[in-house]
């Protein structure tokens, strides 16, 4: 242990675009709002930076506090970036203000968000040396709206004493979305043209610059959010062209499995379902499975398995396979709900599906909420027969539910759900290998035989998925682990808990 070792807790910046409650369009918004807390619980000081858009709920703005303001040097600009903070729930969010940048409509999809986020990570290393209170050991950054801050902390801050020995750790959410840019943006928005470093780290082909390309290089320490997708992401099928940078950088690459609120998705208390329910007492769960069979126009039947799906509808969620086995599972008496939006071609596919089997099959072509808790807690069987998943929530929902998953082994899927073993009993779901219509449609109709002629092995089933723990708890000791790694002079300032 190092001579000047102290302890204290270890300060952690999270820097996310986006985090629920205040701002959310996929699942980085859900892990910027629980891994923070279940940090800080683990024994970090912990503070959340991300933009103050305009979506941002009024009542959130109206309990906002200046903290400071001050100008982002930004190439050859100057641009004004306010400071507000908000501690919600005994958490510390800080919000970075700049309406020319923030004050739209959505998050993302603009014509300028390169130089939107690259302000975003600019203001977000400004703040570390300008506004006492967001000091850190450790700069935790997110995809490719926060990736700049790696390459800007080290080529522009290392003589600030307050950046000097701030290490970076950098997560992979989706590789698929990387912040490619024109080149022209080294000079005109980064102000890094004149840095051979840094230039060549950022280009990804002739004349274009590739964020998350820059973060994957500068970072210190870089995690994603499986263990299988930390493996496959160094595979050129997944890793999106950045396959060879991972298996450069596979000594500093952990791959880490997300949790759950497991408050919030908790079927004893949820109210949202129509009747609650334990592992001591499913009793529940045969009501929510009727309820749901009523409110969808299916057939009330408790003898006919109810597959749902939940979630986007595209190509990376194996829609094609469920399209393609759709009147198989039809003349083998299944019930299908399907809840989600995405590609026009797959809402038509499902709506006419929704038309031509009646009772058997449902499509609800929306975002609803509410509903995917009926779903969650009403189904028997989750199908997600993704291309890829970097990790996936709804199987871990729904093995909260007792709502037993059929997934593809493939990222967090294969990391997650432990398949049926029938010689042991042993098993939380059923999974299978390739990409195939009939290898998927064999394994679920497998699932559907144990649902019909081997109850007591299946109550087993949902035992035992119900009782697997997808806290956070497990993920945020093991990114303890990695900043005091980063930090060995700072002695650890509660043990690390059981697991």
């Amino acid at each position: 242990m190092p001579n000047s070792a102290k302890r204290r807790k270890l300060r952690v910046l999270f820097a996310s675009s986006e985090a629920v409650p205040f701002a959310k369009t996929g699942g980085l918004g859900d892990v910027a709002g629980s891994l923070p807390r279940a940090l800080k619980h683990a024994g970090a000081r912990v503070a959340v930076i991300l933009p103050k858009y305009a979506s941002i709920p009024q009542e959130y703005k109206d309990q906002m506090k200046h903290v400071a303001d001050f100008y982002v040097p930004l190439a050859w600009r100057n641009e004004y970036c306010g400071i507000e903070k908000l501690s919600l729930q005994d958490l510390d969010f800080y919000f970075v203000d700049n309406e020319a940048y923030f004050k739209r409509d959505g998050l993302y999809g603009y014509f300028d968000d390169g130089e939107r986020f690259a302000f975003f990570s600019k203001a977000i290393c400004e703040a570390i040396a300008k506004v006492p209170e967001l000091e850190c050991d450790v700069l935790h950054c997110n995809d490719w709206q926060t990736a700049l801050c790696c390459v800007f902390l080290r080529e522009f801050y290392q003589q600030i004493p307050q950046c000097a020995n701030v290490k970076t750790v950098y997560t992979v959410h989706n590789v698929k979305f990387q912040g490619q840019y024109s080149d022209k943006v080294l000079d005109e928005v980064l102000g890094l043209g004149h840095i051979p470093a840094a230039r060549d780290q950022l280009y990804c082909d002739r004349d274009s610059i590739n964020y998350m390309k820059g973060a994957l290089c500068y970072a210190d320490f870089l995690t994603t959010v499986s263990p299988s997708y930390a493996y496959e992401l160094q595979m050129p099928f997944y890793g999106e062209g950045l396959d060879d940078v991972f298996r450069r950088r596979q000594s500093v690459l952990r791959g880490i499995l997300n949790g759950i609120d497991q408050g919030i998705w908790n079927p004893a208390t949820d109210p949202m379902i129509p009747a609650n329910y334990t592992e001591k007492d499913l009793e529940g769960k045969a009501e929510c499975k009727r309820a749901l069979q009523e409110e969808l126009g299916l057939a009330q039947d408790p003898e006919r398995p109810l597959v749902v799906s939940i979630g986007r509808l595209t190509d990376q969620k194996g829609l094609g396979l469920v399209r393609y086995a759709m009147e198989h599972l039809m003349q083998r008496g299944v019930q299908v709900a399907i809840l989600g939006t995405g590609d026009k071609d797959h809402e038509d596919a499902f709506r006419y599906f929704d038309a031509k089997y009646g009772d058997q099959m449902c499509a609800r072509i929306a975002f609803d909420n509410a509903l995917s808790h009926r779903m969650y807690a009403g189904g028997d069987i989750l199908l997600m027969p993704s291309e890829f998943e970097p990790c996936g929530l709804s199987q871990m929902i729904a093995m909260r539910y007792g709502t037993l998953p059929v997934v593809r082994e493939t990222g967090g899927l294969r990391d997650s759900v432990a398949p049926y073993n029938k010689y042991t009993g042993e098993g939380t779901g059923f999974s299978f290998a390739n990409m195939n219509a009939d290898e998927m449609a064999d394994t679920l109709l497998g699932a559907c035989e144990i649902f019909w002629t081997e109850p007591e092995n299946w109550h087993k089933l949902q035992l035992q998925a119900m009782a697997t723990d997808f806290s956070w708890r497990r993920a945020a000791n093991d990114y303890m682990d990695i900043y005091h790694d980063l930090h060995p002079e700072i002695i650890r300032y509660n043990k690390r808990r059981d697991r």
